[in-house]
C-alpha cells in the first residue's frame, strides 16, 4: 500500500497492483466447449515446476509456462474483439476512475479466539470470583432443551484464508509502461499475493 494525493491536496490512500503482461493461454467457444470464456496466464514460472501436460498446454498457446491460470467468462464479448492464444493484456485494459471488484484471498490468522475472530468482548469484570473468564466465549447454549449447540455459533477456529471479493474499488492512476494500477483502498491478501480484477 502507499498514498496518493488528489487535485485538492487530500491524501488518499491505495494499494499498487501489478495487472499484466496476462498471456491468452486458450480460447474457448460454445461450439467446443459449451461456454465462452478467456483464459489468462500471469507471472514466469520455471519448467522444471510445470507438470508435462502444462508445459503443452502453454507451448500449444505459444508462450511459456505461468505460475497462475485463471478463465474469464465472455471476456471477449466485453472487449468486442476477437481473442486468439498467445495475445498479451496488459494494465491498459483500464482507464482512470474505473470501479472494479477485486478477488483474492485473505491473509490467514491461524487458530483464534472469539475475542480476535468475532470482537467479543469477554467478561467486564476482572475481580469479584472471575478468573480466567477475560478472553473467554461464555455460555454456548441452553440446557436439556434444545440439548445441543445450534450450527454456526460464533467460537473460536481457524481464521483468515478464504477467499473474498472486495467490491466497487476506484481506479486512481494507470501506469502502463510498467503494467501498475493504484487502487483506492485496501484490498485482500498478502503482499505479493495473486488477485482477480473484475471490470
Amino acid at each position: 500500500m502507499t498514498s496518493i494525493f488528489d487535485e485538492a491536496g487530500n491524501n488518499i490512500a491505495c494499494t499498487v497492483v501489478e495487472a499484466g503482461p496476462c498471456v491468452v493461454t486458450q480460447v474457448k467457444t460454445e461450439d467446443s466447449d459449451g461456454y465462452s470464456s478467456v483464459q489468462l496466464g500471469f507471472s514466469e514460472a520455471k519448467e522444471k515446476n510445470t507438470s508435462k501436460a502444462l508445459q503443452g498446454h502453454f507451448s500449444k498457446a505459444g508462450t511459456t509456462p505461468k505460475r497462475q491460470v485463471v478463465e474469464f467468462r465472455d471476456f471477449a464479448e466485453d472487449l468486442d474483439a476477437e481473442v486468439k492464444p498467445g495475445e498479451v493484456f496488459s494494465a491498459d485494459l483500464f482507464e482512470e476512475g474505473d470501479i472494479i471488484n477485486i478477488v483474492g484471498v485473505t491473509k490467514g490468522k491461524g487458530f483464534q479466539g472469539v475475542v480476535k475472530r468475532h470482537n467479543f468482548k469477554g467478561v467486564n469484570d476482572a475481580t469479584h470470583g472471575q478468573h480466567n473468564r477475560q478472553r473467554a466465549p461464555g455460555s454456548i447454549g441452553a440446557a436439556s432443551y434444545p440439548a445441543k449447540v445450534f450450527k454456526g455459533m460464533r467460537m473460536a477456529g481457524r481464521m483468515g484464508g478464504t477467499r473474498v471479493k472486495t467490491k466497487n474499488l476506484r481506479v486512481l492512476k494507470v501506469i502502463p509502461e510498467k503494467n501498475l494500477i493504484l487502487v483506492k483502498g485496501a484490498i485482500p491478501g498478502h503482499k505479493g499475493g495473486f488477485i482477480i480484477l473484475e471490470k
